[in-house]
């Protein structure tokens, strides 16, 4: 835990988590859902290695996505998933330009291939094939809206005996929507990071979820996010008067040191890749020199850090 009012570090392991927040705090997760978005095939033709992971869905049987190898599947060519299921290159999607617009084509219910014949997207930085056990492990307990490329993994923590404790302590949760895309992973490579941007990923925040934090204010709690796209979908909604506004859109809010936080009070979150937009959020948060101080602790102590690692909380 880092208190980013004076730099003070404890150590604690996440089943603590009820008694280092209040009673009147509200816990705001993201109840995204990771679908198995990477499709592995071959090149209808030359019969060489394809694949494409599906990225944001038009709604009418195309998508977004990226592809590889991207300079041989040109509009026009195909990837062959299996006999049931193929991938058709369309045109630049016009959206990004590492993107591309595809249209999935195949027999029966599409969505259902997809989920039997499609690959968990684990990071790049994990440097194997996912497993069976990537379906669940990858995946938080309050997920339910299907559409993440990745974990929002600040959620990957809690199990259904911590959000009991939560409870217990009078402490209430709330939720809110926002799918990750691929830019996640982008590294900054700017000289100025006000500079570094994102793809817009859509995000929805509920009016119940409005409401929950109208309420926490009014009893003096703290709005706890839960890892970085809790606190993205908040501070895009905010409305200027510590609390937020429902809807639902698109965000690329990249938030960097300077950013004044609107409606996020406390944060729960792992330990990132340098050189990311999401470690640029934390230390917004939490001031660059303490976050750094954070981490040389976390990596003194053995801390597991990225998507399957160890969390950190910053109030």
């Amino acid at each position: 835990m880092l208190d980013r009012a004076t730099g003070a570090l404890a150590h604690h392991v996440f089943a603590d988590l009820p008694e280092l927040l209040a009673p009147g705090d509200l816990v705001v997760v993201n109840r995204s859902k990771v679908f198995p978005a990477r499709l592995v095939g071959r090149k209808r033709g030359s019969g060489g290695a394809a694949e494409a992971l599906l990225v944001r869905p038009h709604g009418d049987g195309t998508w977004d996505a990226m592809v590889w190898p991207g300079r041989r599947l040109r509009p026009g060519a195909v990837i062959e998933i299996a006999s049931e299921l193929r991938v058709e290159i369309l045109s630049e999607s016009g959206v990004d330009k590492g993107l591309r617009k595809v249209r999935l084509a195949g027999e029966g219910d599409v969505d259902g291939l997809v989920e039997r014949l499609g690959h968990v997207p684990l990071p790049p930085y994990i440097a194997r094939p996912d497993t069976a056990a990537d379906r669940l492990r990858y995946q938080t307990v309050f997920a339910r809206e299907r559409g993440s490329v990745a974990a929002p993994t600040a959620g990957l923590h809690f199990t259904p005996r911590v959000l009991e404790r939560l409870r217990e302590r009078g402490i209430e949760r709330a939720e809110v929507v926002l799918h990750v895309g691929p830019g996640t992973f982008r590294p900054v490579t700017v000289s100025d990071v006000r500079e570094h941007a994102v793809a817009a990923e859509a995000c929805t925040l509920p009016a119940e979820t409005a409401a929950a934090i109208a309420a926490c204010r009014a009893r003096g709690g703290r709005v706890v996010a839960v890892g970085t796209t809790s606190v993205r979908t908040l501070e895009s909604h905010a409305d200027g008067a510590g609390g937020v506004r429902p809807g639902a859109g698109d965000t690329s809010l990249v938030i960097v040191p300077g950013h004044r936080f609107a409606v996020v009070d406390a944060l729960v979150t792992n330990f990132h890749l340098p050189r990311s937009s999401l470690l640029l959020l934390v230390a917004a948060f939490a001031d660059r020199e303490r976050v750094l101080h954070a981490y040389e602790a976390a990596v003194r102590e053995g801390y597991r850090f990225y998507s399957y690692g160890d969390a950190m909380l910053v109030r």
